[in-house]
C-alpha cells in the first residue's frame, strides 16, 4: 500500500524534513515534481535549443516555485512516503500568470494559505542544502523534468540559472550527480508512443492507478516514482540508454556514482547561517534552523 502523501507548511516543516533526511539512508530514489506560476516566455516549437534554454533561464530567475513534490523509494521500487512543500507565495506581491494561476486554483491549490502558511524558501534552501551535502549518493527521477530539475537547482542555489545549455547540465551533474527522464526513458519501451505521451496517459498505459490530484506536485511526484518502477520492472532497458538525459535538450547531465561536494554556489553564506548548520552534514543528531 502507498503511504499517504504529507502536506509540508512552515508549521511542520522541521518535522518532516528530519522525517525526509533519516529515510534518505535507506530510499535514495528520489522521484520530483514541481508547481511554478506558468510561463512568461514560450518558446516556438521550432526554436533552436538555444532559445529554448535563454527562456527557461527568463522564466525560472523571474518566477517563484510554489509547490515541490518529493517522493522517497528503494532501487526495487518500494515507496517510502511522498511529501509535498508548499511555499511562500502572495498572488498580492509575486509574479505570475493569471491563466497559470487559475488553472492550479482549480486544481486545488489554496493561495490565501500560501500566503499566510507558506515555507520560506531562503529557510528551505538552507535546510535542504545541508541534506544534500549530508547524502551524495542520491538517484534523481523526473518526468519532462527541465523545469522541474531547473526551479529545484535555482532553490539549491538561490542563484540566476547559468548562462548557457552546457553550463546547466554541468551544474545538474555536480549537485544533482545521477538523474532520470521518465519522458526521455519511454522512448526506448516498445508500446509507449516513443515517450511522446503525457504522466497520466502513461500511467493509464501501464495501469497505474494516481493518489491525490493531478497538477499538484506531490501527486505528481509519486505518480512519477511508480512509473518509473513499472517501467524498470516491464522493459529490460540499460541505463546507459537514458542516464543523464533530459527530455527537450542535447547535452547529457554527467552522471557518477559518487558525485563531488556540493560545488559552493550551493553552500549557504556564513553571514546567513548560524553555525551549527554546518555541522548538519556531520552530525547523526540532525539539527535545524528554522528561521521566524
Amino acid at each position: 500500500m502507498v503511504a499517504a502523501i504529507i502536506p509540508v507548511w512552515k508549521q511542520n516543516f522541521g518535522t518532516e524534513i528530519s522525517r525526509l533526511e533519516r529515510a534518505l539512508f535507506k530510499y535514495k530514489v528520489v522521484s520530483i515534481d514541481t508547481e511554478f506560476p506558468g510561463f512568461i516566455r514560450n518558446t516556438p516549437r521550432d526554436g533552436s535549443e538555444t532559445e529554448r534554454y535563454k527562456d527557461l533561464k527568463f522564466n525560472v530567475d523571474a518566477l517563484k516555485l510554489i509547490q515541490l513534490g518529493i517522493t522517497l523509494s528503494d532501487e526495487r521500487g518500494t515507496i517510502f512516503g511522498t511529501w509535498e512543500f508548499n511555499f511562500c507565495f502572495d498572488l498580492g506581491e509575486d509574479l505570475y500568470v493569471l491563466e497559470s494561476v487559475e488553472f492550479l486554483k482549480k486544481n486545488g491549490l489554496d493561495f490565501d494559505k500560501h500566503a499566510r502558511d507558506g515555507i520560506h524558501m531562503s529557510g528551505f534552501a538552507k535546510i535542504f542544502t545541508a541534506v544534500l551535502a549530508k547524502h551524495r549518493d542520491l538517484f534523481w527521477v523526473t518526468f519532462h523534468g527541465l523545469y522541474d530539475l531547473a526551479y529545484t537547482l535555482g532553490l539549491i542555489t538561490m542563484a540566476p540559472l547559468p548562462n548557457s545549455v552546457l553550463g546547466f547540465t554541468t551544474l545538474l551533474g555536480s549537485v544533482f550527480g545521477r538523474v532520470v527522464d521518465v519522458k526521455y526513458m519511454a522512448r526506448f519501451c516498445k508500446g509507449l508512443c516513443g515517450g511522446e505521451l503525457g504522466l497520466s496517459k502513461l500511467a493509464s498505459i501501464l495501469r497505474i492507478e494516481r493518489k491525490g490530484g493531478a497538477h499538484q506536485a506531490g501527486s505528481d511526484s509519486l505518480l512519477t516514482a511508480l512509473v518509473f518502477a513499472k517501467i524498470n520492472m516491464v522493459f529490460p532497458i540499460h541505463q546507459l540508454l537514458y542516464l543523464g538525459s533530459l527530455y527537450g535538450i542535447q547535452p547529457r547531465i554527467s552522471p557518477t556514482i559518487t558525485p563531488p561536494p556540493l560545488p559552493s554556489c550551493c553552500i549557504p553564506q556564513i553571514n546567513n547561517v548560524p553555525p551549527f548548520l554546518y555541522g548538519m552534514a556531520r552530525n547523526q543528531d540532525f539539527m535545524y534552523y528554522i528561521p521566524t
